[in-house]
């Protein structure tokens, strides 16, 4: 990563709900070996990890009732998290600092379109497993799930969304809501046949023409790919937060000085207060500056390749061996609870 990211997260099952059937997740994309057997002096069973590949933001909002809904919303991010580790595209990175010749031009085009199709057809797959299993159980019949996610991988950002959770970038002082509410109200002022302040207050507002499952048969994955920049921030949540805070009120919350697990808890505090009508979840990220010192990956302690063949040879090519990379495995219990280490 080439920019500083501090996110949080935070689900709260507002004040009218029995259940909170909304799920999240943050979390880093890495490549990583696990050790068997080596004459190294490096534990057996020691992970590796090479340098962060991407952030990873995932928000679902379940429908179908009490089971149904955490079901349907909880299924949707574990097969995505399961795709995804299995997909070579999610580690397709393009070096921006050098000249490309117009063969490798290419090569990078198809590699960013194979990354969009994975996208697509890990939508489907997710989306066709969800109705599966509602068929085959009578308790979850019809369940489905919103599903909003955001990769970063710098300096860029894939979007892919279907239902109504939301995906924002704050710029310059400036809120813009990338993604678009699958709900018929606001098909219906796409189509001109409804305005705005009649979308908001009408009944086809709580109802979706896409999501993952919900006896659809098949989902229409929205994708887009944003050019980001440092100080952006990048918000995701679900209906339960902006239907009751207004994007300027948004704005002014993520302009400020508070800390994103800050943002997060106002943001949830002020839904509540205005009635808690649904569960509520939020993500926060702020991209800032890297440090000097900033490591390459959420893991303090991460080992590359790179240091381990200094280990190997003897050779640093970036200046004095360092201590042994022994000294420097953590434990897997370090990691914050609501970031979420992805390894591959």
């Amino acid at each position: 990563m080439f920019a500083k990211i501090t996110s949080a997260g935070r689900t709260d099952i507002g004040k009218k709900r029995e259940s909170n059937q909304d799920q999240y997740l943050i979390a880093d994309l890495n490549k990583s070996m696990q050790v068997q057997s080596t004459s190294l002096a490096l534990d057996t069973q020691s992970r590796l990890y090479g340098m962060s590949h991407g952030k990873l933001f995932m928000v679902a909002d379940g429908m179908g009732g009490h089971q149904g809904g955490n079901r349907a919303s909880t299924l949707a991010i574990d097969l995505l998290i399961n795709q995804l580790l299995n997909s070579m595209h999610w580690f397709f990175q393009i070096d921006h600092n050098r000249r490309t010749t117009a063969s490798e031009v290419a090569e990078q085009e198809n590699r960013e379109q194979g990354f969009i199709d994975d996208l697509k057809r890990m939508m489907q797959n997710a989306h066709e497993a969800i109705e599966a299993e509602s068929s085959a159980d009578q308790t979850t019949r019809g369940m489905g799930t919103t599903l909003t996610l955001s990769y970063v991988i710098w300096p860029w950002m894939y979007v892919v969304h279907a239902g109504d959770s939301r995906c924002y970038l704050l710029r310059d002082g400036e809120l813009r809501q990338l993604t678009r509410d699958h709900t018929v109200s606001n098909q219906l002022v796409e189509n001109g046949g409804m305005s705005e302040d009649e979308a908001n207050n009408s009944p086809w507002s709580n109802v979706l023409y896409n999501a993952l499952g919900a006896g659809a048969d098949s989902v229409q994955a929205e994708i887009q790919k944003v050019a980001l920049e440092p100080n952006d921030v990048i918000m995701l949540c679900s209906d339960g937060l902006y239907r009751h805070i207004e994007d300027n009120e948004l704005r002014d919350m993520m302009l400020s000085d508070l800390e994103p697990s800050e943002i997060c808890r106002s943001f949830i505090e002020l839904a509540n207060f205005r009635g808690g009508a649904d569960n509520i979840t939020t993500i926060v990220a702020r991209l800032e500056e890297p440090d000097d010192d900033q490591p390459r990956t959420r893991v303090a302690a991460e080992i590359t390749l790179e240091r381990l063949l200094g280990e190997v040879t003897g050779y640093h090519p970036r200046g004095e061996p360092q201590k042994p990379i022994t000294a420097e495995i953590v434990e897997q219990g370090g990691l914050d609870t609501d970031e979420i280490e992805i390894s591959r």
